[in-house]
């Protein structure tokens, strides 16, 4: 038998880990968001909670205990065997379907603003399409990874990806939530771009899509009152471009340093849902200009580290699983600061890390626990 030597780096010494500065890279950003949230949660909802609930701690107690469990679940995900996950694709893949048809049981599903969108899970509620982004993940990972030679093939690379989002889609769409299939649509497209899907077979989806999609804008007429807002919300503003324009009278109000946290104007009833989808304007008004750039460079901070972790790690799996999860975040973080301020039409989407909401958070802690997992991955080669 052959004896084996401690190699140079196993004799160093155990003070040096770079794998924790790898992971502090990451956790410390995120941490930072998460512990930001908790705050402007308690700012932004706590005259909602005492008008509802009778007590303004109501918001606060419930994220502060969905941040401890994400934070859990985090650390969980950053030790799970990414070979075990690989096995999970297709049962978390079933499990979001079956959550998406169980949705439109009468007493299951929670309906609001005319969308049932929510699933009552005890003394709490559980957004299947934010299970579902994760799981349409996972399996575009798994299979492109499984289909890596033959991905410029339409009916290996193209073909079954897009029927699987097409499944979940439709799935998605009888809540409604149009915003959501669109965020499924980009992420699967991203994923097939990058992953070597042939390009006319992209644009070719896209040609086809996109009439449909128009067409499907305007069936509806609160979708149609959207986007006539969003092109003139001063226009239309006591209907439609309300949010808007109190969104941007946020920011205006903010200026460079801000009012101070807690002494907002705009969260008093005058912004809808001011702590979970516009929790980026009251941020803008009570941190100001400063404060906005503080998130936005932290936002940054992961997303650049995510594309990193997927270019560097040399395992096809985990490395479509990171861009993935990385798009995921950073396309979650774009669509919500740009309703906010107004650069794209109202849509019901919170932003990481920041906004209230147990499902939201809990998947992006879990994202990043995994991002943490490849990269100790990627060091390990």
């Amino acid at each position: 038998m052959r004896t084996r030597y401690p190699s140079p780096k196993s004799q160093q010494p155990a003070t040096s880990s770079p794998q924790l500065v790898h992971d502090i890279n990451l956790l410390f950003p995120v941490l930072l968001l998460v512990g930001a949230g908790i705050v402007m949660v308690y700012s932004a909802s706590s005259a909602v909670a005492l008008n509802k609930f009778g007590t303004d701690y109501h918001f606060l107690k419930r994220q502060a205990f969905f941040s401890m469990l994400g934070i859990v679940i985090l650390m969980g995900c950053r030790h799970f065997p990414l070979k075990l996950l690989c096995s999970l694709t297709y049962p978390l893949l079933l499990l979001a379907l079956i959550f998406l048809m169980v949705l439109h049981i009468p007493g299951l599903g929670v309906s609001a603003g005319g969308a049932v969108r929510w699933l009552h899970l005890g003394n709490f509620t559980f957004q299947p399409a934010e299970f579902t982004r994760f799981a349409l993940i996972l399996y575009l990972a798994y299979s492109m990874s499984k289909k890596r030679d033959r991905l410029e093939d339409f009916y290996v690379g193209f073909l079954p990806h897009v029927l699987v989002l097409c499944i979940l889609s439709g799935l998605i769409l009888l809540q409604p939530d149009f915003g959501s299939v669109i965020i499924l649509g980009i992420i699967t497209w991203t994923m097939m771009f990058v992953g070597g899907v042939r390009l006319k077979h992209l644009l070719s989806s896209l040609l086809v899509m996109i009439p449909i999609a128009s067409v499907f804008l305007v069936s509806a007429t609160y979708r149609i009152e959207r986007l006539i807002s969003f092109w003139d919300p001063w226009q239309h503003a006591t209907s439609g471009g309300y949010q808007i324009i109190h969104s941007l009278k946020a920011f205006g109000t903010g200026g460079l340093w801000g009012v101070g946290v807690g002494k907002g104007y705009q969260k008093l009833f005058y912004l809808p849902e001011p702590h979970t989808d516009f929790i980026f304007s009251v941020i803008g008004e009570e941190l100001g200009l400063a404060g906005v750039l503080v998130i936005l460079a932290l936002y940054i901070l992961v997303i650049f580290k995510g594309i990193k972790i997927a270019m560097d790690v040399k395992d096809t799996f985990a490395s479509f699983l990171a861009l993935g999860l990385t798009t995921a975040i950073g396309l979650q973080v774009c669509v919500n600061m740009g309703v906010a301020l107004a650069l794209l039409p109202t849509k019901g989407l919170t932003l990481p890390f920041l906004s209230y909401g147990g499902t939201s958070l809990i998947l992006s802690m879990a994202s990043v626990g995994f991002l943490m997992n490849i990269n100790a991955v990627a060091s390990d080669q």
